[in-house]
């Protein structure tokens, strides 16, 4: 397995869960819009993971994480499209309390699903490979190479103890 790349943009997403549902968001613009997804985004200067985590998730459905655990360490490369910066590391967070009603905003629109009706051919194509993982309560890190026209082209894969 790849050792995580610390120099990579750091990024993140989260998952809201309850009563065995998990909130996705449909992307509505930008890199990844018309896919569902966690919510999320680009760490700001001076923030920790955790930190851009509320923020993102605060300005993209209008709800501030109260409790929440990082599940996944997963770094992303774009070797075909090397303009684009799109290269980062991200760090998904499950979602367990939080506070206020999901809302849908200019960048996202949000919506429950149950764990086994995740629409994952809507998805990015890894997310299919290490979400359900993380909604049985794993943790992994793992590394995706994506081709033109954001295919992936690879993803590897593994579990951990801890992050």
């Amino acid at each position: 397995m790849p050792v995580p790349d610390e120099n990579l943009r750091k990024a993140t997403s989260c998952f809201l869960v309850s009563d065995g549902r998990v909130l996705l968001a449909m992307k509505k613009r930008g890199f990844g819009a018309g896919k569902w997804n966690g919510v999320g985004g680009k760490q700001e200067a001076g923030e920790s993971v955790e930190d851009t985590a509320i923020r993102e998730t605060e300005e993209e459905i209008e709800v501030v994480p109260t409790s929440m655990r990082k599940a996944a360490v997963l770094d992303f490369h774009f070797p075909d499209d090397p303009d684009k910066d799109w290269d980062q590391q991200v760090h998904v967070f499950m979602v367990d309390a939080w506070d206020g009603t999901p809302k849908e905003t200019e960048e996202m629109s949000p919506k429950w699903f149950k764990f086994d009706k995740v629409p994952y051919g809507s998805m990015w194509k890894d997310t299919g490979i290490w979400l359900p993982e993380l909604l049985e309560g794993k943790k992994v890190k793992g590394v995706g190479i994506f081709g033109k026209d954001q295919e992936l082209a690879s993803f590897k894969m593994e579990e951990v103890a801890r992050l």
